[in-house]
């Protein structure tokens, strides 16, 4: 970097290190027409299907939260309208929550590592706090550790299901949890996987606890990831205080179009048959790697992944990127030395893979 770009740089922003999605990785643009790779490394959906679009209004901005859209999702998740926000991705309810709670160079916020990685580089994007409080061996919540930062943060992170341990969180947990930070710190629960595993929703306990906010997505079940639109669940006051920091047009029209499409009586059965259908590859794929090797299935299954470990994790994942099959390494993630995570995808790709691993060990 030049050096009076460096010098105009906000010296936090010097140190940040970027996030290293899946696409930064390996771009779509590095594969070539005569080899195809195989995407299992972003947890996406092997699936696809199209959508009609209106472009009558195009020329006009979008409403900041679409009317339709915002009552489509309220209904799906059980709420009513006042309590649900849309956004760019999840990813932008993580930043509303830490921009409209937290500040800069003063506040904190909890992880519970491992787990997604995007609230902490969230955090660091604003000069605020990283605490952390690490998984139990069986990665469940250590509870009693994250009741040690009760008035130290003024945000908790909770994934559940958890990425990329697959794990989910129990409701007895995050309601101690909660009471914990009552009124002390807002909790919030990341459900991007919740239709993998749709008991565990914690979205009945809104009207409870005022400090709760669920984060939702439609790109892993809803197979829209390239959509990027997310919910943010919550009480009408912190929905209205996200409203205050969110940007005047965070919707694009065709995405507000798409995404209640996907959310009508047609395409939430569309959903549920995808999701079942990801829920019997994965079973399938969990048991064939656990007979493969030296390789260990880890974590649990509550997801459209599965974790595994293996000695060999340096060795097994150059060889899968030399055969243009992609999966995640998440070695760098404490408590996951050896670790590799594969995106479940269709017949075809996970029957591919398995070959490759089997070929790799033979």
């Amino acid at each position: 970097m030049s050096k009076w770009l460096e010098n105009l740089t906000v010296d936090h922003v010097n140190q940040l290190t970027p996030y290293e999605s899946a696409r930064r990785l390996f771009s779509a643009a590095d594969s070539s027409d005569d080899v195809k790779r195989v995407w299992m490394n972003a947890n996406e959906s092997p699936f696809s299907k199209d959508y009609e679009i209106n472009s009558e209004f195009y020329n006009r901005y979008p409403d900041c939260q679409p009317d339709e859209l915002i009552s489509a999702y309220a209904e799906y998740a059980g709420l009513v309208k006042p309590q649900t926000l849309v956004t760019r991705g999840a990813d932008e309810g993580i930043e509303l929550v830490i921009r409209a709670f937290c500040e800069a160079e003063k506040d904190s916020v909890l992880i519970c590592p491992p787990t997604y990685g995007m609230y902490a580089i969230s955090a660091q994007t604003f000069n605020v706090g990283v605490e952390k409080s690490l998984l139990n061996a069986d990665f469940s919540l250590n509870l009693e550790d994250i009741k040690r930062y009760v008035g130290k943060v003024k945000v908790v992170f909770i994934c559940s299901p958890n990425n990329p341990t697959g794990t989910s969180v129990k409701r007895a947990d995050i309601i101690e949890v909660l009471e914990a930070f009552k009124d002390q710190a807002i909790v919030v629960v990341d459900e991007a996987y919740i239709e993998f595993d749709q008991e565990s929703t914690q979205t009945a306990l809104l009207d409870t606890y005022d400090n709760l906010v669920v984060l939702r997505t439609l790109s892993k079940a809803f197979a829209l990831a390239g959509l990027r639109c997310g919910f943010t669940l919550s009480s009408a006051q912190i929905i209205q205080t996200l409203l205050k920091v969110i940007a005047p047009y965070p919707i694009a029209a065709p995405v507000a179009q798409i995404a209640t499409q996907a959310l009508s009586p047609i395409g939430l059965q569309y959903m549920q048959s995808q999701v079942n259908t990801l829920n019997e590859y994965l079973s399938e794929m969990a048991a064939q790697l656990n007979t493969i090797g030296d390789i260990e299935v880890v974590g649990a299954t509550y997801g459209n992944f599965v974790l595994f470990r293996t000695q060999q994790k340096q060795a097994l994942m150059d060889y899968l990127v030399a055969n243009s099959m992609l999966i995640r390494d998440q070695s760098k993630q404490v408590m996951l030395e050896n670790c590799l995570r594969i995106s479940i995808g269709d017949e075809q790709q996970n029957q591919q893979l398995i070959e490759l691993i089997r070929a790799f060990y033979a």
